[in-house]
């Protein structure tokens, strides 16, 4: 399928397709040198626009937004009828574009992450890809919920010439600080969460079967109880509850 198809769930955008339609639309777009960023979005990130206009408005402009938890693909086969949904899964999407982005001379640049994530992030990237062209990484101190532009940090990325700018604080953050930038950034931002740890390896992944099973909420939950519990307590309740109230709407069969 070339790139992805807009589509909504729940009232909250998350376009349809596959890895590598995903990847040749952002490619697409790289090469334009004109910004725009893309959502990798999970039951989190669709319960929090639901509830947050300011979210909801950052998605409806991305240039794509992609499915990344498995519940959000099993709703869109089951609820609307998109057979061609497939998962797009943050770190996949990250290491699959940095693929591409070797084989294509494109710089890329990261932008997030704990500090004690950059030397094994870079390693992990050079020993996968040894000729990827990494314009950057840079791991900024806390930056509020919201923030807002930085042009420093703008001027050093464009500066760069980077292509690609994955950007891992979490979200929304991450989402507001894409939608900030965007007025002055060239390359197109992703907003990856959690992918810089993952790739690294300072944080473990879940078994393949947890992740295929979308139970990979509750592998995170088990490594951080007290920071997590109540994130996956009302998110997934609410997407619960979305569901069977779409199940359940007058008229849908």
């Amino acid at each position: 399928m070339p790139g992805l198809i807009r589509h909504s769930l729940f009232g909250v955008r998350v376009d349809v397709g596959s890895m590598g339609g995903a990847c040749e639309q952002i490619l697409a777009a790289a090469g334009e040198h004109r910004g725009g960023l893309v959502c990798v979005a999970n039951v989190d990130m669709l319960t929090r626009a639901r509830n947050t206009p300011k979210l909801m408005a950052v998605m409806q402009g991305a240039l794509a937004v992609t499915a990344d938890g498995m519940p959000l693909v099993w709703a869109q086969r089951r609820l609307l009828g998109l057979a061609a949904a497939e998962r797009v899964r943050g770190p996949c999407l990250v290491l699959e574009l940095c693929e591409k982005a070797q084989r294509l001379e494109l710089p890329v640049y990261f932008y997030g992450g704990m500090p004690d994530e950059i030397a094994p992030l870079r390693a992990a990237l050079l020993a996968r890809f040894p000729h990827l062209r990494i314009a950057g990484i840079e791991s900024p101190p806390l930056l509020p919920a919201e923030p807002g532009m930085d042009e420093a940090t703008v001027d050093a990325i464009n500066a760069s010439g980077a292509a690609l700018l994955f950007v891992g604080l979490g979200c929304p953050k991450q989402e507001y600080w894409m939608a900030a930038q965007q007025p002055r950034l060239l390359p197109v931002s992703l907003g990856v969460g959690l992918a810089f740890a993952l790739i690294a390896g300072t944080k473990s992944q879940a078994p393949a079967w947890m992740r295929n099973n979308g139970l990979e909420w509750l592998y995170r939950l088990v490594q951080e109880p007290g920071r997590l519990w109540k994130r996956y307590l009302v998110g997934n309740s609410r997407f619960l509850w979305y569901t069977v109230c779409e199940l359940l709407r007058p008229g849908r069969h």
